[in-house]
Parts: structure tokens; sequence; C-alpha cells
């Protein structure tokens, strides 16, 4: 089954439709430019928020719910330090980061990594095919909502995140087209820069095909 991450989640409210609605991960952007920015103590009182809903939901898919941090050309140390101290669980880094700053961020913890790609040309996927990141992104530009041209996928065969533009509307043929590892989605949820409940339930429903209760 195609995996689901919602991102730039940051309040509350977010995290409580998290819970019920049971992604895969949900996302926190530590990237200080960006309009879904929330601070190391921000994210630690919504991680808490997400391990203590999850144990007290006793479902077992709740407890799976994966925290990311989304990174862009942050000091290494700074994102270890997050991922050791359980606030996030996966640094997705979605900035200039190459091979020398995976290993050297890989000398401070053994946590996942997600590396993120901007793909606009076939030696963007190669880059991506062979990066040593544990999973891949790949994305238009930086949650701008925008999509790339997915006809680009067709012989790739690398697992990913599909991320950039997407939206309850297209999820359905995108899963069904490529077949990613992953879906990703931020903006897609939003209604004037705010997670819209609504539109997160209808996001979850045409990606994994099934009604949740909100209630």
């Amino acid at each position: 089954m195609t995996k689901i991450k919602l991102c730039g989640l940051r309040r509350a409210e977010d995290i409580e439709a998290a819970l019920l609605l049971k992604p895969d991960y949900i996302g926190f952007v530590f990237y200080k430019k960006s309009k879904r920015f929330i601070s190391p103590e921000e994210a630690r009182i919504l991680k808490s928020l997400l391990d203590t809903g999850a144990g007290a939901l006793r479902t077992g898919d709740a407890d799976c719910i994966k925290a990311v941090g989304v990174f862009v050309n942050e000091d290494p140390k700074a994102v270890a330090n997050l991922l050791e101290k359980g606030m996030i669980d996966i640094a997705q880094l979605h900035g200039d980061e190459d091979e020398e700053y995976i290993q050297n961020l890989r000398k401070y913890t053994d946590r996942p990594v997600i590396k993120a790609f901007k793909i606009k040309t076939g030696e963007d996927l190669l880059k991506a095919e062979i990066s040593s990141a544990d999973m891949i992104l790949l994305d238009a530009g930086m949650g701008d909502g925008v999509s790339f041209d997915w006809e680009m996928l067709k012989n790739f065969n690398r697992p990913y995140f599909l991320a950039g533009g997407m939206t309850p509307e297209n999820v359905t043929a995108a899963i069904e087209k490529l077949h990613p590892y992953g879906v990703d989605v931020s903006s897609g949820i939003e209604t004037d820069g705010v997670k819209d409940v609504v539109k997160m339930k209808a996001f979850m429903l045409n990606a994994r095909g099934k009604e949740f209760s909100l209630s």
C-alpha cells in the first residue's frame, strides 16, 4: 500500500486530525523562511501530542505514525540533535545537501534520512537514483504546490515519495499511474495557508480508498 505523508503540520488541531486519519508520516518544517516553520520547542509539544494520542487510541496503527523533520541546509549537528532527542523520527533534507553532507550527518545519528530532489532534468533523476539516503523524495520546488512532468518517471525504478502539486483530486491518478512508494502533500490540504481537515480527509480517502470518521 502506498505510504502517505501529511507535511507542514503546525497546530494541535493538525495532530488531532492525523491521529484519526492515521497517515504513515507527518512532517514538521524547520526551515525559517517557510510559512510552515515551527520551532524545536513547538515540535516537541506536537510530537508529545502525537505520542500521547497514539497511546490513548490503542489501535496499533497510530503508533506507527512517524514524525519527519524538514530541513534546508541546516547544520548536521542541529539535525542530529532533534533526532536523538526524539522530537522527530526521520530527517528530510530539502536543500542543497550532497553526499558529503549525508555522510557527515551519519556521524552524529543513525536515524533514517530522506533526501528531496527537485526534478527538472534526467540528470536530477540520476542523482536521486544513486543517492545514499535511506529514502528519496521527488519534488518540483519548495512546498509551493507545483508539480513536475510525471512522464519523466516512467523508467525510474528506485522507490520514492512523490511530492509537488499533490491534491485530493489528483492523488488517486498519481498512485494508479506511477505506483510510488509514498505520496507527500502540504499545500494541497490547506485552505488560506492552514491545514483543512476536510481536505486532509479527502486526500486520505482518495489515496487509501476507505472512509474515515472524524467524530
